[in-house]
């Protein structure tokens, strides 16, 4: 009896011994990462130059950030192009405070902010891989998952190379009737409004959907509308959460509303997309040569490979696919948005563009040959992608312990880059930085810039430019020319200026037009 008595209290001594040492070692790892790292970081940067807002436990700079973006973004403005410390207030104010590049923080993870241009190129470029993606983490990877614009390594490679196969010149040449069509049945409808308002913003939604439903995936808008919606709703749910800061784990165990809603909608997203993709299969009979040239088509061939290195997985398919369905048509409707909106603005511009216009293609749909031969079409858009940027920022991390100009950089700190500070810089732009000046790129992008920076990056650059980059211009030029054709328009006296950051630069009471044909 005492024996066993003896033994068991040893086994519990043995096992309280080791909750001890547990709870003692998760005790340190806890306060290494959200006390000591934290400070370890801040000193290092500090000893460079690069200061920011002190770190704060346990949210870091996020409730400034929130709290500095409600106030900016509460409500309209007057119409103005200077919007930089509207959507980005945060970046505004502390790159005045502290300098170009600041150090800021989401809870306890560092976050680099770069502004200055050459920095900015260097890690673009990415020339010896120091500069990943930052790896998605939350709600936002229920959104992103993994696709071309978050993946690395070969399975970045696999995708781009099929994009770039989808997406070039001359698949693109192809594209354009489709483009074309859709927007001759927007315009159909648009006969309705003659003389009246429309909002023009929720007419680009239609057409962009239309267009990449067409060409991407070989349907119409209708038969993917509710993916299309289902996706719009987790990009909601994502931008109202980018500033949440939650402890690993956590999420696990105790999930609030918005991360069951974007459970939710994940898993209908990806019963969705299966559909699509077995509907596909089964169109083509299963023979593998032959499931279509389209985006759709060529994803559901790679996923079907022989050749397991050349194969993607079921889920990265899946993934792609919903990037598509979300990111690929959102750029395209707002540009054309604010460039719409910039033209009712400066009629003076809306006059040159049509002039151009006519005299390339009279009354006639726009040909691959001419859309290269629209230098002012080119231009006005230019200016509308400095001035109104879809994206606002670009992300990467540090992978290893790296030298970024004079600055040595720590390992798994992230890297934030505003698109927005540094197309709105007077010192890059000019003093006249917040107007609308086409003209700037009379010269191309390269001679854009007051001292010849490089500093014009609406779809990132080096290896990782968005492969949609003349997919959207291509759409964008095509949309306008087509419009201007057959209308003169000018802004509705209803027409509410309110640019918000809602994943991309977005008119969020739309852009209210009066239309007048020609």
């Amino acid at each position: 009896m005492d024996r066993s008595m003896g033994v068991t209290e040893i086994f519990i001594a043995l096992f309280s011994s080791c909750v001890c040492v547990y709870l003692l070692w998760s005790l340190i790892s806890f306060l290494n990462k959200v006390w000591w790292k934290p400070i370890c970081i801040q000193k290092i940067m500090s000893s460079q130059g690069i200061r920011g807002p002190h770190y704060k436990f346990p949210h870091g700079s996020t409730k400034d950030i929130i709290n500095m973006r409600s106030q900016s973004m509460g409500k309209p403005m007057h119409i103005s192009h200077d919007i930089f410390p509207r959507i980005q207030p945060h970046v505004h104010a502390w790159t005045k405070i502290y300098g170009m590049n600041f150090l800021s923080w989401h809870g306890s993870k560092a976050q680099l902010f770069v502004t200055e241009s050459e920095l900015i190129k260097e890690i673009m470029n990415n020339k010896e891989g120091a500069y990943p993606k930052m790896e998605m983490e939350g709600i936002a990877k229920k959104l992103l998952g993994e696709a071309l614009i978050t993946n690395e390594g070969e399975k970045w490679a696999k995708i781009r190379k099929l994009a770039n196969h989808t997406f070039h010149a001359e698949s693109l040449k192809g594209m354009i009737p489709a483009m074309s069509e859709s927007v001759e049945v927007m315009l159909e409808r648009w006969k309705n409004y003659e003389g009246k308002e429309i909002d023009v913003f929720k007419e680009f939604g239609v057409l962009t959907t239309e267009v990449i439903s067409r060409t991407a995936f070989g349907s119409s808008y209708l038969d993917g509308k509710h993916i299309f919606e289902k996706v719009a709703k987790l990009t909601s749910v994502t931008v109202k959460n980018v500033y949440n800061v939650r402890f690993p784990g956590i999420s696990r165990v105790l999930k609030n509303s918005d991360e069951i809603e974007a459970e939710k909608l994940e898993r209908e997203i990806k019963k969705s997309i299966l559909e699509l993709v077995k509907s596909r299969e089964k169109a083509k009979n299963g023979e593998i040569e032959d499931y279509g040239s389209d985006y759709l088509g060529q994803l559901v061939k790679i996923a079907h490979e022989s050749d397991i290195k050349k194969r993607v997985t079921l889920e990265q398919m899946i993934d792609e696919i919903k990037a598509i369905y979300g990111a690929g048509h959102l750029t395209t409707t707002n540009l054309l948005a604010w460039s719409v909106l910039l033209l009712t603005i400066h009629i003076d511009w809306q006059e040159k563009a049509r002039k151009e216009v006519l005299e390339l293609f009279g009354t006639k749909n726009p040909t691959s040959d001419g859309i290269a031969r629209l230098r002012t079409m080119n231009m006005i858009i230019n200016e509308s992608l400095r001035l109104y940027p879809p994206v606002l920022t670009m992300t990467r991390k540090v992978q290893r312990e790296v030298k970024l100009g004079n600055l040595n950089l720590p390992a798994n700190i992230d890297i934030f880059i505003s698109i927005m500070a540094l197309h709105h810089n007077p010192e890059i732009w000019g003093k006249d930085v917040h107007q609308f000046k086409p003209e700037r790129f009379m010269d191309g992008v390269a001679k854009a810039t007051s001292n010849n920076a490089v500093a014009f990056f609406p779809f990132g650059m080096g290896p990782r430019t968005c492969v949609g980059l003349n997919f959207t211009t291509n759409e964008a030029k095509i949309a306008l020319s087509m419009i201007l054709q057959r209308y003169k328009f000018t802004l509705s006296p209803n027409y509410v200026h309110y640019p918000a950051d809602i994943f991309i630069l977005t008119p969020k009471n739309g852009v209210q037009v009066i239309l007048q044909p020609i």
